[in-house]
């Protein structure tokens, strides 16, 4: 399972002059913080999903489903993990995201 790098579980305040510093418009820097938590929280989803599939059974129903330990463990993982706009901020924050204006040429 991948680690993340050294981000905040909880929420923290944040000045949102500096989110805005980079676009020079807090609206803009929304936007990109919000499709990155996006991308963030479907690559998390489709992972958990591919490691739960393992424990799919054919034959369950709500009254017969089984608590299987591995199971558990993976998606108490998946819960402790940096939530996904937590993710976005830092990375944001960081000069790891690479953005642009639909009508600009990619920023390097």
């Amino acid at each position: 399972m991948e680690s993340k790098k050294k981000v905040p579980v909880n929420t923290i305040t944040r000045d949102i002059k500096y989110l805005a510093e980079p676009t020079g418009n807090i609206y803009e820097s929304v936007v990109i913080l919000s499709r990155r938590a996006n991308q963030i929280a479907i690559a998390e989803k489709k992972e958990l999903m591919k490691k739960l599939e393992d424990f799919k059974n054919e034959h369950d129903t709500m009254d017969e489903v089984f608590e299987n330990k591995e199971q558990i463990e993976i998606s108490k993982y998946f819960e402790r993990q940096p939530k996904p706009d937590l993710v976005a901020i830092s990375e944001f924050e960081n000069g790891e995201l690479d953005y642009r204006k639909a009508d600009e040429s990619p920023l390097a």
